[in-house]
């Protein structure tokens, strides 16, 4: 049998040649492509750099110490700081994860290993309706329900609030990471003698505990940064918090409120604020990628 290398050809060789040619018409596609999507990749990190220096610049300069130990001052008043919005938030957002985190996971894993195939699919186009509803319509509804209901803004509002942002990620998440352990560890678990609930909780979730994490804290650092929702439920206080049942402050809102003044020092605080409000997502956002990084079952 012989082999005619003669023939032409579009491959990236030359005729009747082992040898890459740099000038074939394949090859001048590839590297084209290739620099068009560099170029687009290095657009997409454009508005990420430059907002992210922008605010860096602009709140590193007022980052002291008594921005995190003292109240937010009057206006034209030099200092002052926005230590009790940095409490308010924690508050908030742990109050939001404390409802949306149980609820999320174990919708999930009802929806994975319980349900029916039929109640599955509504279930699941329900919580995509859910992710895509404005934060300002969770707010509306936070309201509603436990504003009017209790006759006051609070830090509880404010996490009802959130939470029902953070629920759709949660249970999405840990849907699709329950999803992904493989059959062959619940079959090896059932032909062992345990039971479907021994199955998922000794088995399951801790191969699913990384991305669960990660859907978890994504949730979190999204819910961070909402300002919408607070100002229906928590709205803002001047002092610390000692009260859950208390219009609470938060770090979004403070960013809200001093932006739009024209007082100079409270203009600077809002810009550190804002610097802070990145450092928390960009940690949570850490600590997500080092869950993923870790393997329950190898």
């Amino acid at each position: 049998m012989t082999y005619d290398f003669q023939a032409k050809n579009n491959s990236g060789f030359a005729a009747g040649s082992l040898k890459r040619s740099n000038f074939s018409p394949r090859t001048l596609f590839n590297t084209a492509m290739t620099w068009v999507a560099f170029i687009c990749g290095a657009l997409a990190l454009i508005p990420l750099l430059a907002v992210l220096s922008y605010v860096t610049i602009q709140g590193f300069k007022r980052l002291n110490l008594s921005a995190f130990t003292e109240l937010p001052p009057p206006p034209l008043v030099p200092g002052g700081g926005f230590g009790n919005a940095i409490i308010g938030t924690l508050i908030t957002v742990g109050i939001g994860a404390l409802i949306s985190v149980p609820i999320g996971i174990f919708a999930a894993i009802y929806l994975t290993e319980f349900s029916s195939g039929k109640l599955a699919r509504w279930i699941r186009f329900a919580t995509n309706i859910l992710s895509g509803i404005p934060s300002i319509i969770a707010g509306v509804f936070a309201y509603g329900i436990v504003v009017v209901t209790t006759g006051t803004f609070s830090a509880v509002a404010g996490g009802a609030a959130l939470a029902v942002l953070m629920l759709p990620i949660i249970v999405r998440t840990t849907d699709e990471a329950l999803q992904l352990v493989s059959k062959d560890l619940r079959q090896a678990a059932f032909g062992l003698g345990a039971t479907n609930y021994q199955t998922v909780l000794g088995v399951v979730l801790p191969a699913a505990l990384p991305a669960i994490i990660t859907g978890v804290t994504l949730a979190i650092a999204r819910a961070s940064g909402e300002t919408a929702p607070l100002l229906f439920t928590a709205l803002f206080s001047q002092f610390w918090p000692n009260n859950i049942m208390a219009p609470t402050p938060s770090l979004a809102v403070l960013v809200f409120n001093f932006a739009i003044v024209p007082f100079k020092n409270q203009q600077e605080l809002a810009w550190a604020a804002s610097l802070i409000l990145i450092f928390m997502v960009l940690i949570t956002s850490i600590i997500a990628r080092l869950a993923t990084r870790r393997k329950a079952y190898r």
